[in-house]
């Protein structure tokens, strides 16, 4: 490992420790717009230690203050993508919690961790979202259920629809993509296979510059929707965001 490369996980290191800090000592003493600002910050000054510039895709929409947020997932950058513009309440898989520093600090900014084929855990964590939705919040999760090569969206699981049903709130997908400076999807940033956390990091800090671009599609109702017409709606405007044409 070269010396700039330890150099940068190395400020990796003590912005997630950083992180934990305000986590547990500013948190809990602050109101949601102070979380919501804290994160924002935090999640930014993450991207630029990685060499992560973002910008919002030519064409968004309006981001909704209220909605259940859907995006495509691509590596663990997303979640701080989506915070360092719209900070968000997430749900994501139960393995994440066991991740070194990065599961704790998850766990403390509110992330709502959900084990696979857990029909109890699902139930409780539905009632969870709808009470969260109903009061305001704006949560995000990857209906993919797991991470996909760029260029590709995988079909979305329903289940989690069904919380915007219930809550009556709006969808709205995002299309998330990371590109290099000739604008070509950049090959450092997918995480996928067999590839560990750590190893993901090394590849981020050790590649070129990243450029990672969100484009918020316009959002769709939820009220009296069915979960997996929704569900598929939201995968077409992601893949309509991303520029993949329909499968036929």
């Amino acid at each position: 490992m070269n010396p700039f490369l330890i150099f940068r996980v190395l400020r990796v290191l003590l912005h997630v420790l950083l992180g934990m800090a305000i986590c547990a000592t500013v948190f809990p003493l602050s109101g949601a717009e102070a979380r919501q600002r804290h994160t924002r910050r935090w999640s930014r000054k993450l991207l630029r230690i990685c060499n992560v510039t973002v910008e919002i895709a030519p064409g968004s929409a309006a981001p909704l203050e209220h909605a259940m947020i859907v995006a495509n997932h691509v590596s663990w950058l997303d979640i701080f993508v989506v915070d360092a513009l719209y900070p968000c309440r997430f749900v994501a898989k139960a393995e994440i919690r066991a991740w070194p520093l990065a599961g704790w600090l998850a766990a403390k900014a509110g992330t709502v961790f959900i084990a696979r084929g857990s029909k109890r855990d699902l139930r409780h964590i539905f009632k969870g979202l709808v009470h969260s939705l109903q009061a305001g919040e704006r949560v995000a999760f990857f209906p993919e259920g797991t991470t996909a090569p760029q260029g590709t969206v995988l079909p979305f699981h329903a289940n989690l629809f069904e919380a915007a049903v219930d809550a009556k709130v709006m969808v709205q997908p995002f299309a998330l993509s990371y590109v290099d400076a000739a604008g070509a999807l950049h090959p450092s940033v997918e995480f996928i296979g067999e590839m560990s956390f750590a190893e993901s990091v090394v590849r981020i800090l050790n590649g070129a510059p990243v450029t990672a671009r969100l484009k918020c599609m316009p959002a769709m109702d939820a009220t009296g929707a069915h979960r997996r017409d929704l569900a598929q709606a939201a995968h077409d405007a992601v893949a309509a965001g991303l520029g993949i044409a329909p499968a036929a």
